[in-house]
This record gives C-alpha cells, sequence and structure tokens, in this order.
C-alpha cells in the first residue's frame, strides 16, 4: 500500500511504501532565524519524474541560508505583475464563493470543459483577469 504524506512544516511531498520512504520531494529542512542571524542550511530533495534510463531518480541538495535571499531590487514591472496577480487572485477567491454567478459559471464551464479550461478555478481566473484587464 502506496500512503502519500506532506510534510507540513518544511513542505516535503514524500511517499511512503512497505518498504519505508519511497521518494521524497521539496524542502525537508530550512534554516532558522534566530536574534537576526540565519542557523543552519537549506536541504532540499528533487524525486525525478521523467522518464530517462538513468537509474538514479532521487537527489538530495544543501545549500546554504541565503541562497533564495534576492540579488536585486524589485522593479516596477515585477510590482505591477505582483499587484495584478493580487487583484486577480482576490477575485477568483469572491467570485467562487458568490452564490449569485455560481450556477451560470458552472454551466459555463462545463460547456468548455473539453476544449478549454480544465478546473473551475483556471476557468474563474481566466474570467476574472479579462475584467481586470478590461
Amino acid at each position: 500500500m502506496v500512503n502519500e504524506q506532506i510534510v507540513n512544516e518544511f513542505m516535503a511531498k514524500m511517499i511512503v511504501d512497505a518498504a519505508g520512504i519511497s521518494t521524497i520531494s521539496g524542502a525537508m529542512l530550512k534554516p532558522k532565524k534566530i536574534e537576526g542571524h540565519n542557523h543552519g542550511n537549506y536541504l532540499v530533495a528533487v524525486h525525478r519524474v521523467a522518464p530517462t534510463t538513468n537509474p538514479n531518480c532521487q537527489r538530495i541538495y544543501s545549500k546554504r541560508p541565503d541562497a533564495y535571499k534576492r540579488s536585486t531590487p524589485v522593479s516596477a514591472d515585477e510590482r505591477a505583475h505582483r499587484q495584478r496577480f493580487g487583484a486577480i487572485c482576490k477575485a477568483t477567491q469572491i467570485r467562487k464563493k458568490n452564490l449569485s454567478t455560481i450556477a451560470a459559471d458552472l454551466d459555463a464551464f462545463n460547456a468548455q470543459k473539453d476544449t478549454g479550461y480544465k478546473t473551475f478555478y483556471q476557468y474563474l481566473w481566466h474570467i476574472c483577469a479579462a475584467e481586470i484587464d478590461g
């Protein structure tokens, strides 16, 4: 029996079978910030699922605490993209819970599901993005 477990604190996905841990993928360990500086390193596991002839599909990397620290300031263009993303996300969450439009949205989603967007959330995201972009 295969059992999938998520290591909540570190966001690593682990698949456990009868012999123990079969695969693990994600951040297994992150540095702790104590009194203004980091203790420890990142420990990241990667499980390759792409077909290949190489039998080694599991890799574990150790990265320094500042490995994911940004090296450049946030640009105005990136800030605008972040604001647009946030606005679309918020509008999609609101629309998903709107009882006055959900029936029509579900009907329209089901009508296009075979040729268009595969998930209801993806469909709502597209609608909200079109509304926000004008």
